[in-house]
């Protein structure tokens, strides 16, 4: 993939998501396409290799870290499909379904549940779909296009540190977490703090350019301007996707973070379409989906493929936090 200055092969998305905002997942969507699917994005689930029921947050909340810790290192983790956590927790798994009324939280936006049976169930990721599960997409999404070897792969400029600027303090900062006793991290940490929130010197420091994943030029390139989001935007070939370490080889690999000691990665695009605008899929950055609009083929084959949890979504549906009128 190859950075775009021309962020003109993107004007057609403007053309077919709605301005402004009507509260749908056509605010975010090309209108336009015979059929569209909701990608689940998967959960996790963390229980006790003997079974045992885990204790609910206000016990968790009210252990020392030493105790907290001996229970974490005792934990099994596996991914969730929302399938399983719906059987779970009782409740009834449809294409509106929102996660939260999915596990009975009483607000919005918990991260992490416990379901009757005593197992800790986390929220999906929002924002992108999870990059083990995209060559599995992308490889259903190339059988649908007359175009595969010309795709654009959009990303929100809004990810942390993707971006680099002019400015007085970094693009992001690195903490290491750990025993809030460790009197050397305690140290280190408030170091970090202060280096970017120095109050009483930041005034007087000149702006200089703090550095993100992406170039100076890139930074401060074009984006493709949609209702309240922007996107930077490359093109390249879709087989590109199709490789399980594709990570690596794409331009916004997250190098900063390796050199801090994180494992090679990439975010998965929040925009991506072939240039016969066959298809279209988006990852909103609010949304804890990625949805998919083209031909009732293609989104058929997603909705049977076992690599995905989808399901169809019908045009004008809206995927906000109340939207879920069954688990009420």
């Amino acid at each position: 993939m190859e950075w775009t200055a021309d962020v003109s092969v993107g004007d057609w998305l403007r053309e077919r998501v709605d301005d402004p905002w009507r509260g749908t997942f056509h605010d975010v969507v090309p209108r336009g396409f015979e059929a569209y699917a909701r990608i689940l994005h998967p959960a996790s689930v963390q229980s006790r290799p003997n079974g045992a029921p885990l204790p609910p947050s206000d016990e968790w909340v009210g252990m020392s870290w030493q105790q907290s810790q001996r229970l974490v290192a005792d934990l099994v983790t596996h991914p969730a499909t929302w399938a399983e956590t719906a059987a779970a927790f009782g409740t009834t798994l449809h294409p509106l379904a929102q996660w939260d009324a999915l596990v009975r939280s009483p607000e919005f936006g918990s991260n992490q549940m416990t379901s009757p049976d005593g197992r800790w169930f986390t929220a999906p990721v929002a924002g992108e779909l999870d990059p083990q599960l995209l060559p599995s997409l992308v490889r259903l999404l190339t059988a649908h296009t007359s175009a595969p070897d010309d795709v654009v792969a959009g990303l929100w400029e809004g990810r942390g540190g993707l971006l680099g600027h002019l400015g007085r303090h970094p693009s992001r900062t690195f903490f290491q977490a750990g025993d809030p006793a460790d009197a050397d991290l305690a140290r280190h940490n408030r170091m970090l703090g202060s280096s970017f929130s120095d109050r009483f010197n930041s005034v007087f420091r000149k702006p200089s350019w703090q550095e993100g994943i992406l170039s100076r030029e890139i930074s401060e390139g074009p984006r493709l301007a949609l209702p309240e989001r922007a996107f930077v935007l490359f093109r390249g070939r879709a087989a590109e996707f199709t490789v399980d370490d594709w990570q690596t080889r794409m331009p916004w690999r997250d190098r900063p973070a390796e050199a801090m000691g994180f494992e090679p990665g990439a975010q998965s695009p929040s925009l991506f379409w072939p240039a016969d605008r066959a298809w279209v899929m988006v990852s909103e950055v609010d949304f804890d989906s990625t949805i998919v609009g083209g031909s009732r083929e293609l989104i058929d084959a997603i909705c049977r493929s076992p690599d995905l949890e989808a399901l169809r979504l019908p045009a004008d549906a809206s995927l906000s936090w109340g939207a879920d009128e069954v688990n009420r």
